[in-house]
């Protein structure tokens, strides 16, 4: 029988410095895209896939991310008071079920494969999503909610893959591909971070993640890979063969908010579907469009 999933891993430790100097006094995941926090996007997502435990993987200096999710009674407070429904109504998604959120300290920086082993108490014996808050992706459907999907399908391993430039699969981890219907992929390798001559594709593995408990094994190991760091693609190769793995072409649209260009992209990109600001938002994009 295939185990629901239930539980989400969103690392968040990292120091944001392609930021700097907003992030010198702010968690990158709390950098707005219109009027919603990063992290907000993420949990939002998660939780239309079904999703009701969460642990955010965090750092010094990362404590408004729990705040940003826990009461604020002096707002709430004065909201309701000045009849401020709206605004109250804005508040609700920041609400997380008691007991249903916890945060571990990921104390040095080791790879992201280092943040998800510290999540080790958190997983114990079930399946886990993975959401890196950098990734946005625009959809009818949330991308987690389509590896559920396939998760439920095949019962094992699944992770969204996505078409990048061959000459730039150094900075991703790459995927060796068997069967593929042209949406979900068999994985028989990955890589990570691969010279382009090297890469056996340019199928790009994205900031979205299921897996199976077992992967936890390969990383108590804590051995160095890819830039000295605990890589997670080195964790995952290692269950292929022994368990189902699979990409899965999800539909939407990601914004790498961890890059400028992506983050102010995606701007513009969630703002023109807003009945409140698109119309604005196209009228003073003409100022620009031959700039």
């Amino acid at each position: 029988m295939i185990k629901p999933l239930k539980k989400a891993v969103l690392p968040v430790a990292g120091l944001g410095t392609r930021f700097l100097p907003a992030t010198k006094a702010m968690p990158k995941e709390m950098l707005p895209v219109v009027d919603r926090p990063l992290i907000q996007y993420a949990i939002d997502e998660a939780r239309k896939a079904g999703i009701e435990e969460f642990c955010l993987i965090t750092g010094r200096g990362k404590d408004s991310l729990i705040d940003y999710f826990d009461v604020a009674f002096e707002l709430e407070t004065t909201l309701k008071e000045r009849g401020k429904t709206a605004q109250l109504e804005a508040l609700k998604p920041t609400g997380i079920e008691a007991g249903s959120l916890v945060a571990v300290r990921q104390q040095e920086p080791l790879g992201l494969g280092h943040a998800i082993w510290c999540a080790r108490s958190f997983i114990g014996d079930d399946p886990f999503a993975i959401l890196l808050p950098d990734d946005i992706v625009k959809s009818e459907q949330g991308c987690i909610s389509q590896l559920v999907e396939a998760y439920n399908q095949t019962g094992g391993n699944v992770v969204a893959v996505t078409e990048v430039p061959r000459e730039q699969t150094n900075r991703y981890g790459i995927l060796n591909v068997g069967k593929d219907d042209g949406k979900l992929v068999e994985v028989t390798g990955l890589v990570e971070k691969p010279d382009p001559k090297d890469a056996p594709s340019n199928l790009s593995v994205i900031g979205r993640y299921i897996l199976r408990p077992e992967v936890m094994t390969h990383l108590a190991k804590l051995e160095r890979g890819a830039g000295g760091e605990v890589q997670l693609t080195d964790a995952m190769a290692k269950l292929i063969g022994h368990m189902p793995f699979h990409g899965l072409r999800y539909e939407g649209e990601r914004f790498d908010c961890g890059d400028k260009v992506g983050f102010l992209e995606a701007q513009i990109a969630f703002s023109i579907d807003r009945a409140d600001l698109g119309p604005d938002v196209r009228e003073f994009l003409k100022k620009y469009a031959n700039a």
